[in-house]
């Protein structure tokens, strides 16, 4: 194992297999978040919940207040919120943790030698989770499956496909019928528009951050690091919040806005 300057590439390495399965370096730093988000909880939980809370109770709320308040901002509505409120927690968290843990220094550098593409290699021996597409994407897939599911749940199969397949005999007529043809395609777009808005953001980083380093390897980098710090907090919340509109989005009758402003006019 050496520290080595290593230039990123768009698939992971992978480190070892085990049974089969493919260690990679990206895997390894999902594991990693994993364990520094369920830990605490756990801790938290052997302790038991205090009614004069210390400063760990207090943390922990003011991250699971925050989160829900701004959710319920968006949804309007308690019940949906406490419904949707795990799920858009768990991207938020587990999205800005691997963001931050991706700049640390030593990840990206820190190489192991291991068999690589068919000869020994010095490959990283951690890497930014979201510098992975497939990860990126069973994140997407989720969303977009759960935001389909809920959108079906609230208003029904035929309410939801009303969205998207108007007859043109109907008003707004033709008009409907294309607007509605243009978000079923939406929808496609969308799980594009997921995968590669966060994965190539911290993949940009990490190459960022590796040429500065390289170019001025002491002074220049900390600015850069700061921005990367807050680059990866504005993807996280850029993720979680545009699923919590999809999902209100769908979950909202097709032409409610319509009928309550005439309600109101009249």
């Amino acid at each position: 194992m050496s520290a080595t300057l290593h230039t990123p590439t768009l698939a992971s390495e992978t480190l070892a297999i085990v049974g089969g399965l493919e260690v990679r370096n990206t895997l390894l730093m999902a594991w990693i978040t994993m364990a520094l988000l369920i830990i605490p909880v756990l801790v938290m939980k052997m302790r038991g919940y205090k009614k004069v809370p210390g400063r760990f109770q207090t943390f922990l709320e003011m991250i699971v207040e925050g989160v829900f308040a701004l959710i319920d901002s968006i949804m309007q509505d308690r019940k949906v919120t406490r419904r949707v409120f795990p799920m858009i927690a768990t991207f938020f968290l587990f999205i800005l943790v691997a963001n931050w843990l991706g700049i640390i220094p030593g990840v990206g550098s820190i190489t192991l030698e291991t068999m690589h593409e068919g000869h020994l290699a010095h490959v990283p021996l951690l890497r930014s989770m979201n510098a992975d597409a497939n990860v990126t994407l069973a994140f997407t897939l989720i969303s977009v499956i759960a935001t389909q599911v809920l959108g079906v749940a609230s208003v029904g199969m035929f309410g939801y496909l009303g969205k998207y397949f108007v007859a043109p005999w109907k008003k707004p007529f033709v008009i409907g019928t294309v607007v509605g043809i243009l978000e079923f395609i939406g929808e496609f777009a969308r799980l594009i528009s997921f995968v590669f808005r966060l994965f190539g953001n911290i993949f940009a980083g990490e190459v960022l951050l590796v040429v500065v380093s390289f170019l001025v390897p002491y002074i220049l980098p900390v600015p850069f690091l700061g921005l990367e710090i807050f680059v990866g907090f504005i993807q996280a919340l850029v993720f979680s919040l545009l699923t919590v509109a999809f999902i209100k989005m769908a979950i909202t009758v097709h032409g409610e806005h319509v009928d309550a402003s005439a309600s109101v006019h009249a």
